[in-house]
């Protein structure tokens, strides 16, 4: 997609978002079921909201450049800086947009804000062993596999596995001024 003009941008999630972030999450229930929960109600979605107060976590809304649809949402989550520099990447595709490519290029789009902007060095996706949609995004955007996490996430009502993939900034990389010296 190097010579195309993206066909999506990304926009900060915020609070004002959440009319419609709630729709688009109960209308792709069955496409999150059973990989993820997302919040689908007024209470859930500020409850949810809270985590991106103190900037530890990052949400983003994947928008349609044609249309300005919301196509998934995008959250960097779990930064850490020091000798670490990295974070958890997660994903959601809705189902009136999944199966188009929006998320790849959204993926991409955060993957390169978290090098370029956040400055960090790592990124890693945690992805349930039977989410072949999200399996093929990562080996798309050449994320390398590392392994399984048993019991890695509480979702549905137990823990559940996860398969953990993972991609470095690209070389020349700018670090964060928190990575100490030596």
């Amino acid at each position: 997609m190097p010579n195309t003009p993206p066909r999506v941008d990304l926009h900060p999630l915020t609070l004002s978002d959440q009319d419609a972030f709630c729709a688009l999450v109960r209308a792709s229930a069955e496409l999150h079921r059973p990989y993820m929960q997302l919040p689908a109600s007024k209470e859930e979605f500020r409850n949810w909201m809270r985590r991106f107060d103190d900037g530890t976590n990052q949400g983003f809304l994947v928008r349609v450049r044609e249309t300005d649809a919301v196509a998934g949402s995008v959250n960097i989550n779990s930064i850490i800086r020091g000798r670490y520099q990295g974070a958890s990447l997660g994903y959601a595709a809705f189902a009136p947009s999944a199966g188009r490519g929006y998320m790849t290029e959204g993926v991409a789009a955060a993957v390169r804000y978290a090098f370029t902007e956040l400055r960090l060095h790592r990124l890693e996706a945690n992805i349930r062993p039977g989410n072949t949609a999200s399996l093929a995004l990562v080996q798309r955007l050449g994320f390398r596999y590392e392994g399984i996490s048993p019991s890695y996430l509480y979702i549905g009502g137990a823990w559940r596995d996860h398969e953990r993939w993972a991609v470095t900034a690209p070389d020349p990389w700018t670090p964060d001024p928190s990575l100490p010296a030596f």
